[in-house]
């Protein structure tokens, strides 16, 4: 290859990655935004636009144990919570992505969908170990039995995902019919046991019905299909069924029908702009998480067994962390958000990339990397607070007086937000200023 070849190539590359990575000097936390469009467009597939959920394999969760997988594949959720994230921002080449690959998974499969396929399309192979020995002292992996899973939440995700592209204008024909199927494989399934986010033994997991909930809300205000009041109508009976069934005698939600323990991930629901801002349950929900499921400020996402976290077995999920920030930004508790965002934002190794879970007492990373939807929670949380200061949310009708505070206060959070990124000399530094914080607000 000669001189000028390899110049145009450079020229090439240097504009696409121009072009994949918008101005972020708006948002909080600039720099880790930046990084994390490009760790997004990075894992996604540039014919078929499919996304993997992370670059490796088998990195494990805890050294020397069996709990090592491959997320070399393309989780439908996964994408979805990138392409909302982006799409907080502003319109992206990645949430026309993802509508474009959940469109085409949801009318290929309809009631068969599957949580992850390879970025071709076709199904995930069975998990299998390989005759390798892994990093640190675990099993090499290929393929993963999430693949053959059912997984309620997936379907309210695309819903949330479409209603997101309807508001932009980016929804299509094709998208409008897969929105269609979505709702319809929801009325026929969503009494039924299955995964959940955490791919666990089926259950009548609570996340799962919330995350529908949302999503068929989402489709039927966003989208504005002839059956809206159809779509609603399913929406508050699921709801229904899950309050009577899910929650807990405290007030709040609870992990799953006959399982009374917290679980990080009932934050994400929670948190929706479908959902009532003054809702008391997101606080009594956001409360348990927080004195049950933290540890040294950051959060894990569910209790092994009655009485015991994950710490044994696997880190904090660094996910859990930004869900966390997003259910105290909801609250109008800006200031406790910051603290959160910080803090979780702190554990990245050196090359910016996070990993999914974070080990708090050795102080290193976990899992395999970089994980998408820690990069996307992020974004979508800076994107999210940076509109907030605006004045622009995408809420509709009156909000409550204590959510109008926090977007007063928002603009200040977020320039707090920028003086840590700027000066923090170590996570510590950024901890004891947003506890400080908290506490001369209080």
């Amino acid at each position: 290859m000669g001189r000028g070849q390899g110049g145009c190539d450079a020229l090439g590359t240097e504009r696409h990655w121009t072009a994949a990575v918008p101005d972020c000097t708006a948002l909080p936390a600039a720099r880790d935004v930046r990084q994390a469009y490009a760790v997004l467009t990075g894992l996604t597939h540039p014919r078929t636009g499919a996304m993997v959920a992370a670059a490796t394999t088998s990195l494990p969760e805890h050294a020397g144990s069996e709990r090592d997988y491959d997320y070399r594949y393309a989780w439908l959720r996964d994408q979805c919570y990138a392409g909302l994230a982006v799409a907080a921002h502003g319109p992206h080449p990645l949430t026309d992505a993802a509508v474009g690959v959940a469109t085409a998974r949801v009318l290929a499969d309809g009631d068969r969908l599957r949580p992850a396929y390879r970025v071709d399309g076709r199904p995930v192979p069975g998990e299998r170990a390989l005759p390798l020995s892994g990093y640190p002292g675990a099993a090499d992996r290929v393929g993963n039995r999430a693949g053959h899973q059912f997984q309620l939440d997936t379907f309210g995700e695309i819903l949330a995902l479409f209603a997101a592209a309807g508001r932009q204008d980016r929804l299509d024909a094709d998208g409008v019919k897969a929105a269609h199927t979505a709702v319809a494989v929801l009325e026929e399934n969503w009494t039924r046991p299955e995964a959940c986010l955490w791919e666990l033994p089926p259950a009548w997991w609570t996340h799962s019905r919330l995350a529908a909930v949302c999503g068929l809300r989402a489709a039927a205000r966003d989208i504005r299909p002839p059956d809206a009041d159809r779509r609603r109508d399913l929406a508050d009976r699921i709801l229904a069924e899950t309050r009577r069934r899910c929650l807990h005698p405290s007030g709040r939600r609870q992990r799953a029908a006959g399982d009374p323990r917290p679980d990080a991930a009932l934050l994400r629901p929670l948190v929706s702009s479908t959902w009532p801002p003054d809702d008391p349950m997101l606080t009594a929900t956001r409360r348990a998480v927080e004195r049950e499921l933290t540890e040294d400020g950051f959060v894990h996402r569910f209790h092994d067994d009655g009485t015991t976290r994950l710490g044994d077995s696997e880190g904090v999920f660094l996910l859990c962390g930004f869900l966390m920030t997003a259910a105290c930004r909801a609250e109008g508790r800006p200031v406790a958000a910051a603290r959160w965002f910080e803090r979780t934002r702190s554990a990245v190794g050196p090359p910016g990339l996070f990993s999914e879970e974070y080990d708090v007492r050795r102080r290193r990373l976990r899992g395999n990397l970089p994980q998408a939807f820690v990069h996307a929670l992020l974004l979508e949380n800076a994107a999210r607070w940076a509109t907030e200061a605006d004045g622009d949310g995408e809420e509709q009708g009156p909000r409550p007086a204590g959510t109008r505070h926090a977007s007063r206060q928002a603009r200040s959070v977020s320039s707090c937000v920028s003086f840590i990124s700027r000066s923090r000399a170590s996570a510590s530094y950024a901890c004891s200023w947003a506890r400080a914080s908290v506490n001369r607000s209080k």
